[in-house]
């Protein structure tokens, strides 16, 4: 196996390692809204959370350096026309990709940090609150997760096809 092919394969694996990490993320918060205990809401949040720090957050930055590592030994340009390339579709993908960061300190914090509140009030009361509700169904942070998703698979299809 050639070092490229390697680099490729753990940056692939990552790759799944991420993207598994935001649908259970997704997937637990969805099922969280829906419960009908505020503790169950609670227990649901925190699996998220799990699913947050131990493979959101560490795989969206080793995706992002493996891509890095694997277009340099590979020795494809990843700045494209700015490099004097043809091709393209690298920095495409670099830059959409990146777009995703800005959300972290403009949305999930500010409306985590809201979203919190919310928890430790409801559970201090031993019930649904009206702010938890409304955390829960925040229309921003579910664009934001969308968003990340779209970003996530337009990547993936911008490796695949390479269009430019």
């Amino acid at each position: 196996m050639t070092a490229v092919l390697l680099v490729k394969l753990v940056h692939l694996l990552t790759a799944i390692w991420f993207i598994s990490g935001l649908l259970g993320r997704w997937i637990a918060l969805r099922q969280a809204g829906r419960a009908s205990e505020v503790r169950v809401a609670f227990e649901l949040s925190e699996l998220a959370g799990r699913f947050e720090r131990l493979m959101v957050i560490p795989g969206s930055l080793l995706v992002l350096v493996l891509g890095l590592i694997t277009a340099w030994v590979a020795g494809l340009p990843v700045l494209g026309f700015l490099q004097g390339a043809s091709t393209n579709w690298l920095l495409a993908s670099l830059v959409i990709y990146l777009s995703t960061f800005l959300l972290v300190p403009f949305l999930f914090l500010p409306r985590g940090a809201r979203f919190g509140e919310a928890l430790k009030s409801a559970l201090a009361r031993g019930e649904f609150t009206p702010e938890l509700h409304v955390a829960f169904a925040d229309p921003l942070v579910f664009a934001g997760h969308v968003y990340e998703l779209l970003v996530v698979f337009t990547v993936l299809a911008l490796m695949v096809l390479k269009p430019f």
